[in-house]
C-alpha cells in the first residue's frame, strides 16, 4: 500500500487534545489506513491505493475529525471572488501533453505559508506523482507563487534553443539543451516533455519560465518560499481525469487549513477547463438505497445514514430511491453509489459474527505437503538460479516451441490465443523465459516451482494438478551433465539418492535426456535441448534443462503418520 511519513503535531493541531498511540491505531483500525508506527514527531501511515487523501496531514486530521465526533459534514471550502486569471494554450501542446489546469489559493493570515505547509504540499505532491500521475507521465503539478509570476501564463512547445531559465535546484542559468542533456531530473522525466528538438515551456507574461512541465520549476517564477501570500497550483499531463484528481488531491492540503480558492482559466478551453465544472467543486453522488442494503447486509434507519454521512465529512439529504450524497472534491475514490455505501458502512463498524469452523487439516498451519514444496526454491535460490513465477495457463505458440501438443490440455472457449493451454511441463515456460530474455548476458540460469496440469484417469474431468520445480541453464559449456547434476544435488538434499535411465523426451536431443526413478517411480527428467527447439525461439546458446516432479516425490519421502 502506498505509505507516507507526516508530521504528528501538525495532525494533532486539529484536535482539542493529543491521541495516544492506542487511539491511533484504533481509530485508523476502521478506516481504509493503517499506523505503521511514530517516531517523535514522525507519523508513519500507510493507506489503500484509493484513499490516498489519508496521506496527508490535511487529509487524515478532516478523517480524525469526522470519525471522532469533533467536526462533521463537509468541510467548508473557502472560494474567492472574481473571474481568476488565464493560462493561455498554444496548440503545439496537443501532440505530447494536451491537458493543464490551475486554481488558485490564498491563506487566511497575512503571514502567508507555513514550512510545515509547504513541506507538506511538497510531500504529498510526490506522493500523487507516484500514483494519480503515474510517475509524472499520466500527469504531474506544480506550485508558483502568485507575487513572483504575472499572468496571462503561456503553456507551449518551444524549440529548445530558444528556452534559458535556472532550475530551481541550481544558481546559475542553463539553457534547454544543457538542462535535458546532465540534469538527473530531466535524465528521469525529460521524455514525457521533448519532442525532438523542441520542450514543453510554461512562461509568464513577463517571458520568465515558470517551469519545464512536467520535469522542474524555474528559480526565479517557479520557487514557493515560507511566507508566499498566494499560490497558483497546476497540472498538466496526457489524461484529463488525472489532471483533474492530481489537482483536486493537492488542493485538500490548503482547503484542510482554511485557504480560500479561486478559478483559473484555460483559454482555448479543454477537458479540464474552468469553463465547465470546476476543480474546487464539491463531488454530487446519489445513494441508493438498494446499494447500502445490499453493502451492509441490513437496512439502515434514515438518522443513522445522516450520522454517518456526516461523520464521513459528507453532507447528505434524503432524495427519491435514497439519499443526494454531497463530498469534497478530493474524494476521488467516490465514483458512485457503491463507493459511497462501502464508506458508510466502514465508519459504522466491522465486526466479526459468532460462527462455527469446520474441521481442517489445514487450520492453523501449513500441510506438511506445501511446507515440503516451498523448500526447494531457496535451494535452487542458493544455488545461483533466478526463480521465477509464470501462469499455468499458456499460449499454443509456446506448446509448439517446446514440442509438448500431444501431452497439452487444450482450453475449449480460450479468451486468446496467449492463454489457450494449460501447461503440461514447466518446461514450457521456462523456455518461453528464455525467448523473451534473448537481449540479456548469458549465462541465464532460472528456475520456477509451480503446478502443471496432466492427463489422469484419477481426476472427474480427466485431469490432475501436480506441483513441480524446473530449472533451465543457459549458456556456452552447459550441458545434459549440469543438469543431471543438479537434479542429483535436490534429491540429496532429502537423503535420498535416484537411478537415472535414458529416455526419449520431447524436445531433447537424442541420447542426451534421461528419466530419473526412486523406488520405481518416475520422479524427475533432464536432457539438453534439441538445436531445433533453440532456433524455433531464438536462443543463441546451449540450454539444459530438469524438472523434478514434487507430487511424485512426497509420499516416498514423507515420514509415516504424516499426512
Amino acid at each position: 500500500m502506498p505509505q507516507s511519513t507526516l508530521s504528528l503535531s501538525r495532525v494533532q493541531a486539529m484536535f482539542p487534545e493529543p491521541l495516544p498511540r492506542a487511539r491511533w491505531e484504533e481509530l485508523l483500525f476502521a478506516s481504509k489506513a493503517e499506523l505503521v508506527g511514530i517516531d517523535g514527531d514522525e507519523l508513519q501511515i500507510s493507506a489503500t491505493p484509493d484513499r490516498l487523501d489519508l496521506l496527508s496531514e490535511g487529509g487524515l486530521g478532516l478523517y480524525l475529525e469526522g470519525i471522532t465526533g469533533s467536526r462533521t459534514g463537509l468541510p467548508h471550502i473557502r472560494r474567492a471572488t472574481g473571474p481568476g486569471p488565464t493560462i493561455e494554450v498554444a496548440a503545439t501542446v496537443h501532440p505530447l501533453r494536451p491537458e493543464i489546469a490551475g486554481v488558485l489559493v490564498h491563506p487566511p493570515k497575512r503571514s502567508g505559508i507555513d514550512e510545515g505547509t509547504l513541506a507538506e504540499a511538497i510531500r504529498f505532491q510526490e506522493v500523487i506523482h507516484a500514483s494519480v500521475g503515474r510517475d509524472r507521465r499520466k500527469a504531474s503539478l506544480g506550485l508558483y507563487a502568485l507575487e513572483r509570476i504575472r499572468f496571462p501564463l503561456r503553456y507551449a512547445l518551444e524549440p529548445m534553443e530558444s528556452v534559458r531559465f535556472t532550475p530551481l535546484d541550481r544558481n546559475r542559468a542553463i539553457s534547454a539543451s544543457e538542462f535535458f542533456e546532465e540534469h538527473p531530473m530531466a535524465t528521469r522525466y525529460g521524455a514525457f516533455g521533448r519532442d525532438g528538438n523542441a520542450c514543453l515551456v510554461l512562461r509568464d507574461a513577463n517571458d520568465a519560465v515558470a517551469s519545464l512541465p512536467p520535469i522542474l520549476n524555474g528559480r526565479e517564477s517557479g520557487e514557493v518560499r515560507p511566507g508566499d501570500r498566494g499560490l497558483l497550483l497546476e497540472s498538466t499531463g496526457t489524461s484529463a481525469r488525472a489532471v483533474r484528481e492530481s489537482l483536486q488531491l493537492l488542493l485538500l492540503v490548503f482547503a484542510a487549513r482554511g485557504w480560500s480558492v479561486a478559478p483559473v482559466r484555460i483559454e482555448p478551453s479543454s477537458a479540464t477547463s474552468e469553463t465547465e465544472t470546476p476543480v474546487f467543486s464539491p463531488r454530487k453522488i446519489e445513494l441508493r438505497t438498494s446499494d447500502l442494503l445490499g453493502i451492509a447486509g441490513e437496512r439502515i434507519a434514515g438518522p443513522e445514514v445522516r450520522r454517518l454521512a456526516r461523520s464521513c465529512r459528507m453532507d447528505v439529504h434524503a432524495s427519491a430511491g435514497g439519499w443526494a450524497i454531497t463530498a469534497a472534491p478530493w474524494r476521488i475514490d467516490l465514483l458512485g453509489s457503491v463507493d459511497v455505501a462501502e464508506d458508510l458502512v466502514i465508519a459504522r463498524g466491522l465486526s466479526t459474527s459468532g460462527t462455527l469452523l469446520p474441521v481442517s487439516s489445514t487450520l492453523g498451519r501449513r500441510r506438511p505437503e506445501s511446507v515440503f514444496r516451498r523448500r526447494f526454491s531457496p535451494i535452487l535460490l542458493g544455488a545461483g538460479l533466478m526463480s521465477l513465477y509464470t501462469p499455468v495457463v499458456v499460449s499454443d505458440g509456446a506448446v509448439e516451441r517446446a514440442e509438448r501438443s500431444p501431452d497439452t490440455i487444450r482450453l475449449a472457449n480460450p479468451p486468446s490465443q496467449e492463454f489457450a493451454a494449460l501447461r503440461s511441463s514447466l518446461a514450457i515456460s521456462l523456455l518461453e523465459s528464455l525467448r523473451h530474455n534473448v537481449r540479456h548476458s548469458y549465462p541465464q540460469r532460472i528456475s520456477e516451482t509451480g503446478p502443471v496440469v496432466v492427463r489422469s484417469t484419477k481426476g472427474e474431468s480427466g485431469t490432475e494438478t501436480r506441483y513441480h520445480i524446473g530449472f533451465a541453464l543457459a549458456g556456452e559449456g552447459l550441458g545434459f551433465a549440469d543438469a543431471a547434476a543438479l537434479i542429483d544435488y535436490l534429491l540429496r538434499t532429502m537423503d535420498v539418492t535416484g537411478v537415472r535411465e535414458p529416455a526419449e523426451i520431447p524436445a531433447t536431443i537424442p541420447g542426451r535426456a534421461a528419466r530419473v526413478r526412486l523406488a520405481g517411480e518416475g520422479i524427475a527428467e533432464v536432457g539438453e535441448l534439441h538445436p531445433r527447439v533453440l532456433e524455433a525461439a531464438g536462443i543463441p546458446v546451449p540450454v539444459a534443462w530438469g524438472e523434478l516432479d514434487l507430487s511424485a516425490l512426497w509420499p516416498l519421502v514423507r515420514r509415516p503418520g504424516t499426512v
